[in-house]
């Protein structure tokens, strides 16, 4: 009897997920089709005008900005975060060095993303200003630069736990024919791990692609596409921020439309990752 209440328990719960999911994409669908219907889905994703005044709206400037952050973001955190996994994981794994560097680690992805805006506003960029960065510009640097920093915390706990399951046995087994530390990093615990530290890239990736407060107080919320890292833009989470509490009507679809092509950029992503690992899988 525990048994099959535990397993309706269990049945129970994943169901409640596919209908939450269900009824996510319901809402997204039904309050978009408004704007597909004015614009063209093709229409909407090409345009690059957003203008209030006349009820045009296009997502072109947001999905480049989201994209522009994001990749950059997680170019600029990869080296970091794969040379802390390392550190904790592989050199200095179980020692007391590895466990203050993994408490930090933890305490920085537990920070409030609006913590890491104030900081990016208030103090890298005067130090981007003091280099003569312009002054007016830099938005999707900056932001990137923040966004980078917090998903550092992420995607390197997680790839600190992957390499830390390499098997004993292969290392030590490399280490006995001769191998250095760093031929066993690089023929071993790295092509080992290699499907757990890109998806947890991946999970990184989707956290900065929905990233809202920190990119909306860096990246200068300017309905542009950007043409540089020294310009400003918006992303379309921060668009949806700034401009969700006072809009109706068509405007209301288009951002709407905004989640909806965010949550199925998103969906992509990960759809990618899994058969890019499975087949490294093999």
């Amino acid at each position: 009897m525990k048994d099959k209440i535990f397993k309706i328990l269990l049945l129970s719960a994943s169901c409640l997920i596919l209908l939450l999911t269900a009824g996510v994409i319901y809402a997204l669908i039904s309050q978009s089709i408004s704007a597909f219907s004015e614009f063209g889905f093709f229409g909407f994703i090409s345009s690059g005008e957003w203008d209030s005044q006349n009820d045009v709206y296009g997502a072109l400037p947001f999905i480049t900005g989201t994209l522009m952050t994001a990749v950059l973001a997680l170019l600029f955190c990869i080296p970091f975060s794969l040379s802390v996994a390392l550190f904790n994981g592989e050199y200095f794994r179980g020692r007391k060095i590895a466990t203050v560097v993994s408490s930090v680690v933890d305490l920085l992805a537990g920070i409030p993303s609006i913590v890491f805006g104030l900081w990016g506003f208030y103090v890298l960029r005067p130090v981007l200003i003091d280099m003569g960065v312009n002054a007016q510009g830099f938005g999707v640097l900056l932001a990137s630069i923040v966004l980078a920093i917090m998903i550092i915390a992420y995607a390197s706990s997680l790839s600190t736990e992957f390499i830390s399951m390499v098997p004993n046995e292969l290392k030590e087994g490399a280490y006995s024919l001769g191998a250095t530390n760093l031929e066993v990093i690089r023929s071993v615990s790295l092509p080992t791990a290699w499907s757990g530290i890109f998806a947890s890239y991946i999970l990184a990736l989707g956290r900065a692609l929905g990233e809202t407060m920190a990119v909306t107080m860096l990246i200068g919320n300017t309905n542009n596409i950007p043409q540089s890292l020294a310009d400003t833009g918006n992303t379309m989470a921060s668009l949806i921020a700034n401009q969700f509490g006072e809009a109706s009507g068509l405007k209301l679809s288009s951002l709407m439309a905004l989640g909806l092509l965010l949550f199925l950029i998103t969906a992509a992503i990960n759809f990618v990752a899994k058969n890019v690992m499975k087949f490294v899988s093999r």
